[in-house]
C-alpha cells in the first residue's frame, strides 16, 4: 500500500519565500511560496532531500492536523486523535512552541499544557514535556537538540500543528563556530548571493568578510557541497526525522550518497574575501576549513582601498556595516564612498550587490542599485540592492 503524502513547509525569514521557492523547484520539488515560507505535498524522500539540501530555509515542518477550537474541551478532543506517534518514540523530550492571536484560546502556556497531556496519552510518558511562546522563541535555538519540537499556531480559532524535522535551524551549518562583530547568518548569506544572481559562474569578491560567511557559502555553492554535508568529511549532520519510528534509513543513505556524488573536487571559479581585521580573517580561515572550503577562497588582511581583485568581470557581493549607532553615520559614509571607489576604479562591468539598511548610505558608492529583496538581519529591516559597475 503506497504511503500517504507528507504535508510539507520549508520556514524562511520574511521576504526569502520566493527565493526558497525556486530552491525547491530546482530539486525537482514543485512548491509554492507562502508567507513564511514554502509549501508542497511530497514524500520522505523530499522531505530528507530538502533537509539536506535548502540554502535558504531555516526549517522543515510536516503537519501533523489542522482543526478548529474555541473550547479546551474541543482542542482535548482534536488533540487525542493527531498521529503524535509518528514523530515521537517512546520515552523522548517533547517541546511545544505555541502561538496564538485572534483566538478564543489564547493562554498560549494552557494550550501546550494540553497538547503534551495528548501526546504522552498517546505514546505513554515523556522524559521531558516543556512549552515556549512561539512568538518569543521564533529566532531562538530549540531548547534542546533532542526534543521533537511541535510548532502551534492558534489563529481566529483555527489551530494548525506541525512537527520538526530539522532538529537545530538549518542555518546551523555547524562551520561557523569562530565569529567576527556582526555575524551574518549563514541562510542570509546564500539568500544574499542568490538575490543578487550570483550562480557560481564568474569571480566573487567580499571585501568586507567578517568572519567568511558570504565567501565560505558561496564556495559551498560553487562545489555544489548540501549545506547539510558542510564539513571536511561530507558526513551529514543530524536531524530531527532520524528519531522519528518511522525513519527509512536505507533511503536516507541513498539521498546522502546521491549528494555526495554531486560535489565537485574544487570550486571552479575564484573566490576572494578581505578584511582589515586580522581577527576576522583567521576566524574566516578556521570557518573554512571546517566548512571543508579552505582552499577554495583565497583569504588576506586587507583594507579596503587595497582589495585584490580576481580577474574579472564578476560580483562583489558585501554585508557593510548600517551604522545604528549614534555618531557612526560620518565614518561609514566615507566607508561606502570608498566602497564605491573602488567599485569605479578596479571593478568596471562587475555587478555589485550589498544588504543595506540605508539608502543614503547605499548612495555614498555612486553606483546606482535597484532593490531586489526586502527581510530582516538581527531585528533590523534590510534590502539586497544591485547594481551595474559602469565601464
Amino acid at each position: 500500500m503506497p504511503t500517504p503524502p507528507l504535508d510539507l513547509f520549508a520556514v524562511a525569514a520574511p521576504g526569502l519565500e520566493p527565493l526558497l521557492a525556486d530552491e525547491l523547484r530546482a530539486l525537482g520539488i514543485e512548491a509554492t511560496a507562502e508567507p513564511g515560507g514554502a509549501g508542497w505535498r511530497g514524500t520522505a524522500e523530499q522531505l530528507y532531500t530538502a533537509n539536506l539540501h535548502l540554502r535558504t530555509a531555516s526549517r522543515v515542518l510536516v503537519r501533523v492536523g489542522e482543526f478548529r477550537a474555541r473550547t479546551f474541551f474541543e482542542l482535548e478532543r482534536h488533540a487525542g486523535k493527531l498521529p503524535w506517534e509518528r514523530f515521537v518514540p517512546p520515552g523522548a523530550a517533547v517541546e511545544m512552541r505555541v502561538s496564538c492571536r485572534k483566538s478564543k484560546l489564547y493562554h498560549e502556556g494552557a494550550v501546550a499544557e494540553r497538547l503534551l497531556r495528548a501526546v504522552a496519552e498517546r505514546v505513554g510518558p515523556l522524559a521531558e514535556a516543556r512549552s515556549a511562546r512561539g512568538e518569543e522563541a521564533e529566532d531562538e535555538e530549540q531548547g534542546g537538540a533532542e526534543a521533537q519540537l511541535f510548532v502551534v499556531r492558534f489563529l481566529h480559532d483555527r489551530c494548525t500543528v506541525s512537527a520538526d524535522a530539522s532538529g537545530e535551524r538549518l542555518h546551523r551549518r555547524g562551520y561557523r563556530q569562530a565569529l567576527a562583530r556582526a555575524p551574518l547568518r549563514e541562510t542570509l548569506a546564500a539568500a544574499l548571493l542568490r538575490a543578487g544572481g550570483w550562480h557560481a559562474q564568474a569571480p566573487l569578491l567580499d571585501p568586507m568578510c567578517g568572519s567568511g560567511t558570504i565567501a565560505i557559502e558561496a564556495a559551498l555553492l560553487a562545489r555544489k557541497i548540501a549545506p547539510g554535508l558542510a564539513n571536511e568529511t561530507l558526513a551529514p549532520r543530524r536531524y530531527a526525522f532520524e528519531r522519528w519510528p518511522g525513519f527509512d534509513a536505507a533511503l536516507w543513505e541513498r539521498v546522502v550518497k546521491r549528494a555526495r556524488a554531486a560535489v565537485r573536487p574544487a570550486a571552479p571559479i575564484a573566490i576572494h574575501a578581505s578584511d582589515r581585521d586580522p581577527g576576522a580573517i583567521e576566524a574566516a580561515l578556521a570557518n573554512a576549513a571546517r566548512a571543508g572550503v579552505a582552499g577554495d577562497i583565497h583569504c588576506a588582511v586587507r583594507p579596503l582601498s587595497a582589495a585584490e581583485v580576481p580577474e574579472g568581470p564578476g560580483w562583489l557581493v558585501t554585508n557593510p556595516p548600517y551604522g545604528v549607532r549614534v555618531g557612526e553615520e560620518k565614518p561609514l559614509r566615507n566607508l561606502y564612498a570608498a566602497l564605491g571607489r573602488l567599485a569605479r576604479e578596479q571593478l568596471a562591468g562587475w555587478t555589485m550587490v550589498l544588504l543595506s539598511a540605508d539608502r543614503r548610505l547605499e548612495a555614498q558608492t555612486g553606483v546606482p542599485l535597484g532593490e531586489v529583496l526586502r527581510t530582516r538581519n538581527g531585528g533590523l529591516a534590510v534590502r539586497v540592492v544591485v547594481g551595474q559597475v559602469e565601464d
